[in-house]
C-alpha cells in the first residue's frame, strides 16, 4: 500500500499528526494527495545533492500541477482550480534552488514515515498485550478499522458535498447571469441552453453520485451498528453477568462508548448531508431529480438506525447492590442501595439535560404470592459526566430503597405456580428522553434481575439464587427462571465455584480441587464433563446442610479468617480423606496438609503422617476448627503451638512440613506472632481437650468427644488414625506445663489413643 494511502487510514491521533506536520505552505496537503503516486517515486535524496537532477524534478513537478488543473476545468471545479493555480505560482519561487525543494519534500516523506511506524508500534504493543489493552481481539481491531473507514467516507462526503455545492453554484451563477443579459439572438441562446444542458446532466451524475456514496455511508453503519448491538453489547452484558457472580471479566464501557458515540455522531452527519442536499434542491431543481425521489426514504433509514443505535445505548453500568452486601443483585427491604446507568452515546452537550426516573416490576408475573414493592429515595437524576471518572454520561443512585407493597402485593394470581422468597426475581426498570437536533427518542435501560430479602437469615440462599440464574440464564427479563429451571453442566458448575474463591481471596481453586468437589457431588467419575447439577441439588437437597451451605460456609471462613494462607496456596483444602491418607502415607514422618472438614459447615482441620511401631505410616487428624475457635487463635498460631506428649512425655510437635516437603516454619513463619511462649497474646485462649481416636475397624464404637464435637464427623474423619498399638497410647496437645494437662482415662483401652486437641 503507497505510503499516503496508509496515512489517510490511520486513527484519529495519527491523522492529528499529520494535519498538523501540513499546517505550513512548504508542501500543501492537496499537493502532496493529487500527486502522491509520483511524488513518493521519486529520488528526492538524489535531488537534493544534484542541482541538475533536482531542476529536472522541479520541471516535471510544475508540468504535474498543469495536468491536475485541466483536470479540474475539464470538471468545472472553480475552487479547485484556484487552489492548485496557486500552489503553481508558490512553487516558483523554488526555480533558483530546487534542492531547497527537494530537501523540502524528502523532510515531509521523513516525518510521514515517523509516523506510520509510531502509529506500527503501537499496534505492536497493542497485539503483544491483548490481554491488558481495550483493542483486546481480532473483533475489536475489525471495529476499529470499520470505524476508521467510516470516518474516511464522512470526510470524503464532507468534501463531495462541498464540490456538489460548487457546481451548483456556478450552474445557479451562469443561468442567472444568462437570463440578466436577455439574449435576442436564436443561435446564441440554442448554444447557450446546450452548455447550461451539460451542466444540468454534469449536476445530475453529481447528485446520483452523492446519493449513491450516502447510500454506501448508511450501509457501512448499518453493518457497524448490527455488530456493536448484537454482538459487542450482548458479549458485555453476558460479561456482566458473569461479573456480577466473581468472573474476572472487563466490564468497562469506555470503548464502547468510544464506538457507539462515533457512529451516533456519523449518523447525525448523515441527516445534516440529507438536510443539505434538500437545501439545494430547493435552489436547483429539474425533473425527475433524484434527490426528490431518494432522500425520504434515505431519511428514514438513517433515523432508524440512529433510533436502534440510541434505544441500545442505554445501560445499567453497576448492578443493584447494598454497601455492606456480600455481592450485587441481592437487596433488602429498607436497606440503602446503589445503582448506576450510562449512556454510550456520549454528547457534551447534553450533559444535566437528561432525566432518569427509576420504577419496580413494569411487567410482574401474574403468579400466587408473587410480592411487589414500592422505590423510595432519589428516584430521579439527570445524566451528567461529573459521577463517572473516566467522563461518561452517567446517573449514580445511591440512596434507593425498597418497600414492600401491603396492599395488593402478592397472594393472588392468575397461574398456581409457587416461587419461594429468594426464587423470585424482580427487576429495576430506568427511563430517559433524547432529546437532540430535532430528535425525540424515549430510552429504557432494566437491571439485571435481583433478589429481594427481609431478614439476613434469607442472604446465603438469595446468593444462591444469583449465582445460579447469572451462571445459566441470558435472557435477564425472565423473571419465571425458578418455575422451572434447568440444570447446570460440570464445567459451567465448576468455573462458577472458582469464581467464587477468586473473586473473595484473589486465588481460584485448581483442578484437584475441583475435580474433589466433583467426586464429592457425582461419585468416582472418569469425566466429569457430561455431569450435570440440579438446582435442588445445588440449593434444597438436605435442608439446611445443602451444598450450598457447605461450601459457602468455606468460602466465608477463608475470607474471614484464611484468606492469607489460602491466597499462598497453603491451604490444599477441597481433598477427600481418602485422597489425603494417599498423598500423606508417601510422605516422611510430621508431614501435614490442610483441608475442610467435609460434614462440619464452615470448618478446617489437619492431618499428618507418622511411623507406628511397626514402621508403617500412620495418618493422624484432628478436630476441626470452626469459627468460633478461628476468632479467637489464628491459625496459623494453632499449628505453630502444636504438640504432642510422645511415650517419654517429651512434648514435641508433629507438624514438620507441609505438604509435599516445605519446612513448616518456612511456609508459615511470616504470618506468625512476634512474640513466643508464654509471651504469645494467643497461649491464654489456647485449652486442652481429651479426644479418643477409633481404630478403623472400630467404627461402630462411641468415641467419648465433648458435646461441642458432632459424632458423625469423629466417625467421619479419624476412623482408622488411632494407635495400631495392643495397648494404649496416650497422646497430648500441649498448650501449658504438662503437669496442668487434664487427663481423662480412655474408654476403649485396647483399642483407642488418646489425641489432645486444640479448641
Amino acid at each position: 500500500m503507497a505510503q499516503w494511502e496508509r496515512l489517510t487510514q490511520l486513527p484519529d491521533a495519527y491523522k492529528q499528526q499529520l494535519d498538523e506536520l501540513y499546517n505550513r505552505d512548504a508542501l500543501p496537503m492537496d499537493v502532496r494527495h493529487y500527486l502522491s503516486a509520483w511524488i513518493e517515486k521519486q529520488e528526492w535524496q538524489r535531488a537534493a545533492q544534484d542541482h541538475d537532477f533536482a531542476m529536472a524534478l522541479f520541471q516535471v513537478l510544475l508540468e504535474n500541477l498543469d495536468i491536475q488543473h485541466s483536470r479540474f476545468v475539464q470538471e468545472e471545479s472553480f475552487l479547485l482550480q484556484h487552489n492548485i493555480r496557486r500552489r503553481k505560482q508558490n512553487f516558483q519561487g523554488y526555480l533558483d534552488d530546487p534542492c531547497a525543494l527537494a530537501n523540502t519534500i524528502l523532510w515531509f516523506l521523513k516525518k510521514e514515515k515517523e509516523i506510520l511506524q509510531s502509529a506500527d508500534l503501537a499496534e505492536q504493543v497493542q497485539l503483544l498485550h491483548v490481554a491488558e489493552e481495550a483493542m483486546e481481539t481480532s473483533s475489536q481491531l475489525d471495529i476499529e478499522r470499520k470505524i476508521a473507514g467510516l470516518r474516511n467516507e464522512v470526510e470524503c462526503m464532507e468534501r463531495t458535498m462541498s464540490c456538489l455545492e460548487e457546481q451548483q453554484d456556478e450552474f445557479d451563477f451562469k443561468f442567472q447571469t444568462y437570463k440578466m443579459e436577455a439574449v435576442v439572438d436564436e443561435a446564441a441562446k440554442r448554444k447557450q441552453m446546450q452548455v447550461f444542458q451539460q451542466l444540468i446532466n454534469r449536476l445530475d451524475e453529481c447528485r446520483k453520485s452523492t446519493l449513491s456514496e450516502l447510500n454506501k455511508l448508511l450501509d457501512r453503519t448499518d453493518t457497524l451498528i448490527d455488530i456493536l448491538v448484537k454482538k459487542e453489547l450482548v458479549e458485555w452484558h453476558r460479561m456482566q453477568q458473569k461479573a456480577c457472580i466473581g468472573a474476572p471479566e472487563n466490564v468497562c464501557l469506555d470503548q464502547l462508548e468510544k464506538w457507539f458515540t462515533y457512529v451516533a455522531v456519523c449518523l447525525f452527519r448523515v441527516r445534516e448531508f440529507l438536510d443539505k442536499l434538500e437545501e439545494l434542491v430547493g435552489k436547483v431543481s429539474y425533473q425527475n431529480d433524484p434527490v426528490k425521489s431518494q432522500k425520504p426514504k434515505m431519511q428514514k433509514r438513517a433515523e432508524t438506525l440512529l433510533k436502534d443505535l440510541l434505544q441500545s445505548s442505554f445501560v445499567v453500568e453497576t448492578q443493584p447492590c447494598m454497601p455492606q452486601g456480600k455481592g450485587p443483585l441481592v437487596l433488602r427491604t429498607n436497606v440503602q442501595f446503589a445503582v448506576k446507568t450510562r449512556l454510550l452515546v456520549k454528547f457534551p452537550e447534553l450533559n444535566h439535560s437528561m432525566k432518569v426516573n427509576v420504577c419496580m416490576d413494569r411487567e410482574a408475573p401474574q403468579i400466587k404470592g408473587y410480592r411487589r414493592f414500592n422505590v423510595f429515595g432519589t428516584k430521579s437524576k439527570a445524566l451528567n459526566m461529573a459521577e463517572s471518572q473516566s467522563g461518561g454520561m452517567v446517573a449514580d443512585f445511591r440512596h434507593l430503597t425498597l418497600k414492600e407493597q401491603k396492599s395488593g402485593g402478592g397472594g393472588k394470581g392468575i397461574n398456581d405456580i409457587s416461587l419461594s422468597v429468594t426464587e423470585e426475581l424482580h427487576i429495576i426498570h430506568f427511563d430517559t428522553l433524547f432529546e437532540m437536533k430535532g430528535l425525540s427518542i424515549e430510552l429504557q435501560a432494566s437491571s439485571i434481575p435481583v433478589v429481594i430479602i427481609s431478614n439476613s437469615s434469607q442472604q446465603q440462599s438469595a446468593c444462591a439464587s444469583v449465582l445460579w440464574f447469572n451462571m445459566l440464564s441470558v435472557d435477564t427479563k425472565d423473571v419465571m427462571f425458578f418455575a422451572n429451571s434447568p440444570a447446570a453442566t460440570w464445567p459451567q458448575f465448576g468455573d462458577m465455584l472458582s469464581w467464587q474463591f477468586l473473586s473473595a481471596t484473589k486465588r481460584g481453586l485448581n483442578e484437584a480441587q475441583l475435580e474433589m468437589i466433583a467426586q464429592r457431588l457425582f461419585g468416582k467419575q472418569q469425566t466429569y464433563d457430561t455431569c450435570k447439577v440440579t438446582w435442588s441439588k445445588f440449593s434444597k437437597e438436605n435442608t439446611p446442610d445443602t451444598f450450598w451451605a457447605w461450601f459457602d460456609g468455606i468460602l466465608v471462613m477463608v475470607k474471614t479468617y484464611l484468606e492469607d494462607l489460602w491466597r499462598d496456596g497453603l491451604i490444599m483444602g477441597f481433598v477427600s480423606k481418602s485422597k489425603e491418607k494417599y498423598l500423606l502415607k508417601k510422605k516422611q514422618r510430621g508431614t501435614f496438609l490442610l483441608r475442610f472438614s467435609e460434614s462440619v459447615i464452615g470448618a478446617i482441620t489437619f492431618s499428618w503422617v507418622e511411623i507406628d511401631m511397626n514402621g508403617e505410616p500412620d495418618v493422624k487428624t484432628v478436630q476441626p476448627f470452626n469459627k468460633v475457635d478461628l476468632c479467637q487463635i489464628p491459625f496459623q498460631e494453632i499449628i505453630r503451638n502444636f504438640q504432642i506428649l510422645e511415650a517419654e512425655n517429651i512434648p514435641e510437635s508433629p507438624l514438620l512440613y507441609l505438604y509435599p516437603n516445605t519446612p513448616k516454619d518456612e511456609a508459615f513463619g511470616k504470618y506468625y506472632c512476634e512474640k513466643t511462649g508464654s509471651d504469645n497474646p494467643y497461649i491464654q485462649y489456647i485449652k486442652t481437650k481429651l479426644v479418643f481416636v477409633s481404630k478403623e475397624k472400630t467404627l461402630e464404637a462411641r468415641s467419648p468427644m465433648s458435646s461441642g464435637m458432632a459424632q458423625g464427623e469423629v466417625l467421619e474423619l479419624m476412623s482408622g488414625l488411632g494407635g495400631e498399638a495392643a495397648g494404649e497410647s496416650r497422646l497430648s496437645l500441649l498448650s501449658h506445663p504438662a503437669e496442668n494437662l487434664v487427663q481423662t482415662p480412655p474408654l476403649l483401652p485396647s483399642q483407642s489413643s488418646v489425641v489432645h486437641s486444640l479448641l
